[in-house]
């Protein structure tokens, strides 16, 4: 059994499997990281690896105190992956968008793939048929466009997410509502007819904390899978350990 973890901006996740079966996920805060580690290796007693991908602030340490009886791997460029790096500055892409490119290459072979990853930031990674990972875009998330119109200007609240009551906002918050969402859908929807428009025999891959949100939203045909990573993270495992 293998134990994964993802460390994002704003939070951790984690997931247990064994070969391609997945037990059991886990979403907490990066100040309850130990507790919930020594919680699920009491559950999953037969956890041998731990596998870890961080774009977060959390120090290496914390995971290598657990080196005495898990052997402790910590995903990098320097791993092999399934994909030729086309990006003009591969050393800066980060290694969640290199697991997500993995997943999608090793799920979907023989196609063009467009990830998207709907979390504090959005990503958008295209792979294409012949395995080249030529890069994407990065915009703010849901979250982020909320709090970037309460924290730059000085009287618009700060709110929550919620699903907009129509196209037309009749109050401040509802019009912010309007804005954020319906910008964010309009503008993921543009960026897969775009990529449409190029490429044909395509898949599309959305995943994040917003997929559940998000899914229903989009005219587009989608793959939804707000996992998507954490499996990525198994198969990109899978494969450094018959590539090593």
């Amino acid at each position: 059994m293998i134990l994964v973890i993802d460390v994002g901006n704003t939070r951790i996740k984690g997931a247990v499997f064994e070969g391609a079966i997945l037990f059991e996920v886990f979403v907490f805060s990066k100040i309850e990281l130990e507790k919930n580690i020594e919680n699920i290796l009491k559950k999953f007693e037969k956890i041998t690896d731990l596998i870890v991908s961080s774009v977060g602030d959390v120090e290496k340490q914390s995971f290598l105190a657990y080196d005495k009886v898990l052997n402790v791997h910590f995903l990098s460029h320097e791993d092999p992956f399934p994909f030729h790096n086309c990006y003009s500055t591969p050393k800066t892409l980060g290694i969640d968008r290199m697991v997500l490119a993995a997943g999608a290459t090793l799920q979907f072979p023989n196609q063009n793939r467009l990830v998207i990853d709907a979390g504090t930031c959005v990503t958008y990674d295209f792979i294409d048929q012949q395995n080249n990972y030529l890069g994407g875009a990065i915009a703010p998330g849901l979250r982020l466009r909320y709090e970037a119109l309460h924290n730059f200007t000085a009287k618009l609240p700060l709110l929550s997410l919620e699903s907009p009551k129509d196209l037309i906002g009749t109050s401040t918050s509802e019009s912010i509502h309007s804005g954020v969402v319906n910008g964010f859908v309009y503008e993921i929807d543009g960026f897969i007819e775009e990529y449409k428009a190029r490429y044909s025999n395509f898949i599309i891959i959305l995943t994040g904390g917003d997929t559940d949100f998000l899914a229903k939203r989009l005219k587009n045909t989608i793959f939804a899978n707000s996992n998507f990573l954490l499996e990525s993270l198994n198969q990109t495992f899978q494969y450094k350990i018959k590539n090593d």
